[in-house]
């Protein structure tokens, strides 16, 4: 995770931090939640191969720009290098997988989803390979203000590295506009391989940067249990519009899945008390950890689970 550069200022501050450049990647990064090796903790996934792949190009592994800017130094190629990080660990083992995750968080999620069938394409048809997207189903939607402020966002973000190409072909095609797709709801009816979501509907990067984007409601951002009842009813009308994107996105008969909470908060299968806690989120009777491991290793599974709105998810862990 960690958002995104849409012009070559924000690109060049980037490349001042670990994420812009590897000279500036921590050395050592401790693994947890859907990362951690300790079975009381993740239970299902604790003695797999995992590997955490850093993000550098601040456009979702999807810039291709042949050309080197002379002026700044940026490189734009984020897709050459996933290509070279796959190739890499496939010549490490990876291609003998017979089960294989792509997973990621805020934008590392829409990375997981962008590239969720291209990853599927390294590994043999015999293998069981799916993909998990954390607070990463960013959704098309206008400001308190009714301006189209994460879309045009977005715009900017697929135009500077060259994105387009990278992008689903059978979504672009279906667009005029083809920055679209890096919104889920347009591109995951594209997606062949079984993807699961996980994501809150009152998710707080998305209610502070794509719904108020401005210096307002200052507390209820940091806080939705102190928001008034008109702000409260702007948010559950977001709760609405979320959840149509989620389920026009993935039909009840698709092999894909979801976990749906009320919690205001952003990404956390990383974190152990949102993964699987004695009081993580939970939904069917099921935590986040089990919900994934039973969609995952159960063919027949079928979890599209949605939590009731707010007030539901109150207490959540942030």
């Amino acid at each position: 995770g960690r958002g995104w550069c849409s012009t070559i200022s924000e690109c060049i501050e980037r490349t001042g931090t670990r994420y812009g450049s590897s000279i500036h990647m921590e050395d050592q990064y401790y693994f947890q939640g859907i990362l951690s090796n300790k079975p009381n903790e993740n239970p299902d996934l604790f003695n797999w191969n995992r590997v955490k792949v850093k993000y550098c190009d601040g456009a979702f592994f999807t810039g291709d720009v042949e050309e080197v800017d002379p002026v700044t130094g940026l490189h734009f190629r984020g897709a050459r290098v996933f290509l070279a990080i796959m190739e890499d660990l496939l010549y490490k083992g990876m291609w003998k997988a017979e089960n294989a995750i792509l997973s990621g968080n805020s934008a590392g999620g829409l990375t997981a989803i962008l590239h969720c069938d291209k990853f599927r394409s390294f590994f043999s048809t015999n293998a069981r390979v799916k993909c998990i997207s954390d607070a990463g189903f960013f959704v098309n939607i206008k400001t308190i203000l009714g301006e189209p402020h994460i879309e045009q966002l977005y715009e900017r973000v697929v135009t500077l590295p060259g994105s387009s190409k990278n992008l689903p072909r059978s979504c672009t095609s279906s667009y005029l506009d083809p920055s679209l797709c890096f919104f889920p709801e347009y591109v995951v009816q594209h997606i062949r391989t079984p993807l699961f979501v996980i994501n809150s509907a009152y998710d707080s990067w998305q209610i502070n940067n794509s719904l108020v984007p401005y210096n307002e409601w200052t507390y209820c951002k940091k806080d939705i249990n102190i928001c008034s009842p008109s702000q409260i009813q702007t948010l559950q009308g977001q709760w609405v519009i979320f959840l149509r994107a989620v389920i026009n996105g993935i039909r009840p008969t698709s092999p894909s899945g979801y976990f749906i909470t009320s919690c205001h908060s952003h990404k956390g299968i990383e974190t152990p008390s949102y993964w699987f806690y004695p009081n993580s989120p939970i939904l069917a009777d099921k935590k986040i950890a089990q919900a994934v491991a039973e969609w995952f290793f159960v063919e027949s599974s079928k979890f599209q689970e949605i939590s009731c709105p707010y007030p539901c998810g109150k207490f959540c862990q942030s």
